[in-house]
């Protein structure tokens, strides 16, 4: 009787964890969030075009690194890198073991 009331728990919580997440994701795309950052990154783009075309005009010297956004960050820590080897470690391990059981069925087969 315990285990069917924590997986009806469970499937409660899990249930209430993708509607709060929908809901999220519908009122932001109401409110037309994403809509708004690509409208900004057109605008910074016409911008930049219009800077790079003065400064051709003008003849000033020309460096295609003064009008891109480089602003990407690096969100890499200790804690991601060991998720990542991990993931990466299970991954070959059955990537491996699936590559050795097909292996062996087809030495089975012939």
């Amino acid at each position: 009787m315990e285990k069917k009331n924590i997986g009806v728990n469970l499937l409660k919580i899990i249930g209430i964890i993708l509607f709060v997440t929908f809901i999220t994701l519908y009122f932001s795309q109401k409110a037309g969030y994403y809509e708004y950052s690509q409208y900004q990154k057109s605008v910074f783009t016409n911008e930049q075009i219009k800077k790079f075309e003065e400064d051709v005009n003008s003849g000033k010297n020309v460096d295609i690194e003064n009008y891109l956004d480089n602003k990407t960050k690096d969100y890499s820590n200790n804690v991601s890198s060991l998720g990542y080897n991990i993931s990466n470690t299970i991954s070959d391990s059955v990537k491996s073991g699936i590559e050795n059981i097909f292996k062996y069925i087809s030495k089975t087969i012939e």
